[in-house]
């Protein structure tokens, strides 16, 4: 006899997402998982767009997608009240600005029940929120190595991977009782610490290559710049919680800045360090222009200007953030009005 498949709860946080999540909802829908052995709970931030009116829409036509809300309008406790009402054996988180695979639900439930894994994700494949050239360059530079590092989920992988951390994630229920919840400082890395929590504990976390969905960068510069500056802010406040900085990448670019603005302040008396800042300086836009370069020939000339400059966008707006998250969270002004929401 055939095993009844688990019941899963889809935790899908959200806010301000009026055009994404319609096409969203629609590819979980039509995923082959037994629609009778899911649940779609979207937690919705107090959305002044038609975000609740899409969702509302589509829970008239499918009955397996409730409409919570989310008062906090942040994405931990968003997580966590959809973790508490969800009714699966399986929870699994999604984000509203991606469409995902028929397969997706089914892929990870199966690799969770199969390898032993405490968490399991999938790869992004990173795509343009529209045709401009700006909205291609910034899908390309966060799907690079240079943009993001050694990020497998995001630059990709051959091979399935045990890694430190996932874009998502797919739990036993049973994970959350002996890990704990998300915790709700961290409008930001929320993921981040809460997979080291699970590492630390023993647990395994399991990066598929064959399962992809398709991850809307943003659209432009400005709002790059703001994601990457919240992403670099609320770093330290993880490592203060978990007690180390969790990977060297976190660093770089915080102390790739540091180098250039003391260089500078210092060159005025100490002639060595205005050349090592100099030197530092065009190393780094030598391998800016040549990254941008390459991707000329397929995205054409505008999207390489674009991309040379969303490079150190991402790198410099991550490295600010840092650093002022180091001052900011020392005074313990984290909440969440320390930085503009944004998506």
């Amino acid at each position: 006899m055939t095993a009844r498949p688990r019941f899963v709860s889809i935790v899908l946080p959200c806010r301000n997402e009026e055009p994404y999540i319609g096409a969203c909802l629609d590819s979980i829908l039509a995923g082959d998982y037994p629609r009778d052995r899911l649940e779609v709970l979207v937690l919705d931030g107090r959305s002044d767009d038609r975000t609740r009116e899409i969702v509302a829409q589509r829970a008239g036509r499918a009955p397996a997608i409730r409409l919570l809300d989310n008062p906090q309008r942040v994405t931990p406790a968003a997580l966590n009240l959809g973790i508490r009402a969800a009714r699966g054996e399986v929870i699994l988180r999604m984000d509203a600005h991606v469409e995902y695979p028929p397969h997706y639900v089914t892929r990870l439930v199966a690799a969770l029940e199969a390898t032993g894994a405490d968490n399991v994700g999938c790869l992004l494949a990173t795509v343009p929120a529209d045709s401009s050239p700006v909205a291609r360059a910034i899908a390309v530079a966060t799907a690079h190595r240079f943009g993001v590092g050694n990020s497998y989920f995001r630059i990709g992988t051959t091979v399935p991977r045990w890694v430190d951390t996932v874009a998502f994630g797919c739990w036993r229920r049973e994970v959350f009782e002996r890990i704990g919840l998300f915790d709700e400082d961290l409008v930001r890395n929320q993921d981040d610490e809460f997979n080291f929590r699970l590492v630390a504990r023993g647990g395994r976390i399991l990066l598929l290559p064959d399962v992809v969905a398709r991850y809307y960068a943003r659209r432009t510069l400005g709002q790059l710049a703001r994601m990457f500056y919240q992403y670099g802010y609320y770093k330290p406040l993880v490592a203060r919680k978990v007690g180390r900085v969790m990977t060297v990448r976190q660093l770089v670019p915080a102390l790739f800045l540091l180098t250039l603005t003391g260089a500078a302040a210092l060159g005025a008396w100490v002639p060595l360090a205005a050349w090592a800042g100099a030197a530092a300086g065009a190393a780094y836009a030598a391998v800016d222009l040549g990254c941008a370069a390459a991707a000329a020939p397929r995205h054409g000339p505008r999207a390489a200007l674009a991309l040379a400059a969303a490079f150190p966008i991402i790198h410099f707006s991550y490295g600010l953030g840092f650093l002022a998250g180091l001052v900011g969270h020392r005074s313990r002004s984290a909440a969440p009005s320390a930085v503009p929401l944004s998506r």
